[in-house]
């Protein structure tokens, strides 16, 4: 597997997706190359993104398997045969199961909108205004069974300002998220992420 061969997965509209798309064509991603889209959503307005793009999609209906290890030893034996050595979530609201989990151990990344360990899962930005948070953020992970528990890769703060909104928040985070994340694709397609156990080190 090369690390610089990278997979995309998304669900929904594909913000993230296609700010790594422009990373790529900036030369930001360094050796890294997209080389797949994954959707469980066919009619998403990313498939449309990666079209225009260029970029190869495999579409699913998880509903068309008998269960969730069949639709995704589906896209492992489709990952395989592409050599992708990298796994870059993207807006993929999915659980992953061992069958995907296992062979690409270490080599499955997330983004979430907050400074995890704090407000894990669905709907990040309302938890953290409701907390009352001054200071919230985005976390780039490795993938485990967990939900939003691999180890932290990098992460970048966004403060909170009197009067946000969870649109205002949002659209700050987001524009971070559009940062951080082809940095972080670009940092392990050239080999400079490093894990030990929980510890992440990423040399520059």
């Amino acid at each position: 597997m090369s690390s610089s061969r990278i997979a995309v997965f998304a669900s929904g509209q594909g913000s993230n997706f296609a700010a790594l798309i422009e990373a790529q064509r900036a030369g930001q991603l360094g050796e890294g190359s997209i080389e797949l889209l994954v959707s469980d959503r066919p009619e998403a307005l990313v498939a449309q993104r990666a079209e225009a793009a260029g970029v190869p999609a495999l579409l699913l209906r998880p509903k068309d398997f008998a269960s969730r290890e069949l639709y995704e030893a589906e896209i492992v034996a489709e990952l395989k045969r592409r050599d992708i050595g990298l796994i870059v979530l993207a807006g993929y609201m999915r659980l992953i199961t061992p069958v995907l989990l296992e062979p690409f151990a270490g080599r499955i990344i997330n983004i979430h909108p907050s400074l995890l360990p704090a407000f894990a899962g669905k709907d990040a930005i309302g938890q953290a205004l409701d907390y009352g948070v001054k200071l919230t953020g985005v976390t780039v992970h490795f993938v485990d069974g967990g939900m939003d528990t691999g180890p932290v890769i990098a992460q970048r703060s966004v403060a909170v300002e009197a009067g946000d909104t969870a649109e205002s928040l949002a659209e700050r985070i987001h524009q971070v998220e559009y940062e951080l994340y082809p940095e972080v694709v670009g940092a392990f397609a050239a080999g400079k992420v490093e894990l030990h156990g929980r510890h992440v080190i990423v040399r520059q």
